[in-house]
């Protein structure tokens, strides 16, 4: 049984289907380098993949990590050589994966190794546990879409990138002010002052926007918010738009000698007074799998400590 979206559209309410699939054949590893226990979770899993007959693909960064064992192959390639890609890490090297494989449409799964965990959700000591019914094709389908950013200047497109999570307008510098002029579907909305503008994703709802005050949204919503960053007034509140909106910040006068935007906290790209950076709806989503025991608002429990008091929650209280 497969937990899936309606194929006409992927920010369509979620609906479930039974469908008979192949279980995962062909799988790809990427892992965040730098800490001793993420090879030993890389280690773990090829293992676990190897003993139920699954040759893994390591992408070329991830390889050494094994010092050369396995085959390797370059992440682009990911979308065409792959059925499932695992990414071993936190929800920053998921967001890597994301911006670089969503048009490919190859599924995507997260072992957390990093903080928080809300994209990536099987913990390292639940491989063999929450993967196992995954890689017989049991799981949820979660697409989730993602943003698109560029920048342009007289015409001239300075450089962009896709989103998961965010794109931030800023100074670049910090304790530094701003100013922008803000559209939305060609409509002027507003000029401001302030630290930058977030726009995220329901996805990003719960990452720099929550940060910022922005609301928390389901991630199967089909909208933007769009959220200031420390304005000069006290009328200023997130706003929330369409998903097919059109979002356009033209940059007026900065202090800053380098604005930018960033996609991510990844990918920035430098901006000067006069230019515009253009937020729409990225046009392929993110293929992103679950176990089918996923919640969201379990998540948002576990990761934002909901409801939490003296004695356990109510819930406990009550025996429920």
């Amino acid at each position: 049984m497969v937990i899936g979206m309606n194929s006409s559209a992927y920010t369509r309410p979620l609906v479930v289907r039974n469908q008979t699939m192949a279980a995962f054949k062909r799988v790809g590893i990427v892992a965040r380098r730098g800490s001793p226990s993420i090879v030993d979770t890389v280690v773990s899993l090829v293992d676990f993949l190897v003993a139920r007959g699954i040759d893994p693909l390591l992408e070329d960064d991830t390889a050494p990590l094994l010092d050369g064992a396995g085959r390797r192959i370059a992440r682009t390639a990911m979308g065409e050589h792959c059925d499932l890609v695992i990414v071993v890490g936190g929800d920053g090297s998921l967001l890597g994966v994301a911006r670089d494989l969503a048009a490919s449409q190859v599924a995507v799964i997260g072992i957390n190794r990093g903080g928080l965990g809300f994209l990536a959700d099987i913990s390292p000591e639940q491989i063999e546990s929450r993967l196992a019914p995954v890689l017989e094709g049991n799981y949820v389908v979660d697409d989730r879409f993602l943003l698109q950013a560029s920048g342009h200047r007289d015409g001239v497109v300075l450089g962009g990138s896709p989103a998961l999570n965010d794109v931030v307008v800023h100074p670049g510098t910090m304790s530094r002010m701003m100013e922008f002029d803000l559209k939305i579907d060609g409509q002027f909305v507003y000029s401001q002052r302030s630290d930058g503008l977030i726009v995220a994703s329901p996805t990003g709802s719960t990452a720099y926007a929550l940060s910022a005050g922005g609301p928390i949204m389901h991630p199967h919503l089909d909208a933007i918010v769009i959220v200031p960053m420390f304005p000069h007034t006290l009328t200023s509140r997130p706003l929330v738009v369409r998903g097919t909106s059109t979002i356009e910040v033209v940059i007026g006068r900065t202090s800053s000698p380098n604005p930018q935007f960033s996609c991510d906290s990844q990918v920035d790209v430098s901006v000067r007074a006069g230019d515009s950076v253009r937020i729409s709806k990225y046009p392929h989503p993110l293929r992103l799998i679950y176990p089918t025991d996923h919640s969201f608002y379990e998540a948002c429990r576990s990761k934002l400590d909901w409801a939490s008091r003296l004695g356990g929650t109510l819930a406990d209280q009550s025996g429920g």
